[in-house]
């Protein structure tokens, strides 16, 4: 993907590097953990460090990265007990989400909803995974509008920034990816059929499916790094 950012005025310069950012967090092109090398991200960007670290400071504030002394910003790595936390507050607010959307939705928003549906399901068939996790992004915060709750939606946009890159690795299993549309589909037929239950159980069911994948990607991530702390250990490092 080209990250080139084209010429834009500067009161929206960073807002938009901040964006390109996001989106590289997300996709594990900078890793948790993964210090920001400001000269490469320049390069990368063709921004002075001027809109770059003003990007980072928002990207900071949303909790994607840490700014540490004498170290600049690092990306925010989360462990087992933070990510446990983080699905249990997600599962509450998108089943209310859910569960409010399926009262409240107008004929408007289901066939907008429906409408990425469709974009969605052509990019999984492509296996385009960047769009279908544009459009799968998309499809939740529809559903979050239809649910007319501004605070419930503020919280779930600052919750929910810290679990984008997880989600977006998620994906990456080709049975769960599979089993994720399916849930998108019941999404769908309870929102027609104003099912506030039903989507609120097809809702649990999908956040339970993500922790359960991304506790294995975590269980993963952890084995691989051992035997690299364990040579460092060794030679005293």
């Amino acid at each position: 993907m080209d990250d080139t950012l084209v010429s834009t005025p500067s009161a929206g310069l960073h807002q938009q590097v901040a964006q390109r950012l996001r989106q590289m967090l997300i996709e594990g092109r900078i890793a948790p953990g993964d210090k920001l090398n400001e000269r490469e991200l320049c390069e990368a960007l063709a921004v002075s460090r001027t809109p770059l670290r003003e990007a980072i400071k928002a990207l900071a504030a949303e909790g994607l990265v840490a700014l540490l002394p004498n170290r600049g910003a690092i990306a925010v790595q989360m462990d087992e007990a933070d990510v446990r936390h983080t699905f249990e507050v997600m599962a509450g607010l998108e089943t209310q989400s859910g569960e409010l959307a399926a009262q409240r939705i107008t004929e408007d928003e289901l066939a907008e909803i429906r409408a990425l549906h469709y974009e969605m399901l052509a990019a999984w068939t492509r296996r385009d995974l960047q769009s279908y996790y544009r459009l799968n992004a998309a499809i939740h915060q529809a559903i979050n509008a239809a649910a007319k709750n501004p605070v419930l939606v503020a919280v779930y946009e600052q919750i929910n920034t810290r679990l984008h890159a997880l989600r977006f690795r998620s994906n990456q299993n080709e049975d769960k990816w599979a089993g994720a549309v399916r849930d998108h589909e019941d999404m769908v037929a309870a929102l027609a059929a104003r099912d506030p239950a039903a989507m609120r159980a097809v809702m649990a069911r999908h956040l339970a499916s993500k922790l359960e994948t991304v506790l294995v990607l975590l269980q993963a991530d952890a084995a691989q790094a051992a035997p690299g702390r364990a040579n460092r250990k060794e030679k005293g490092v």
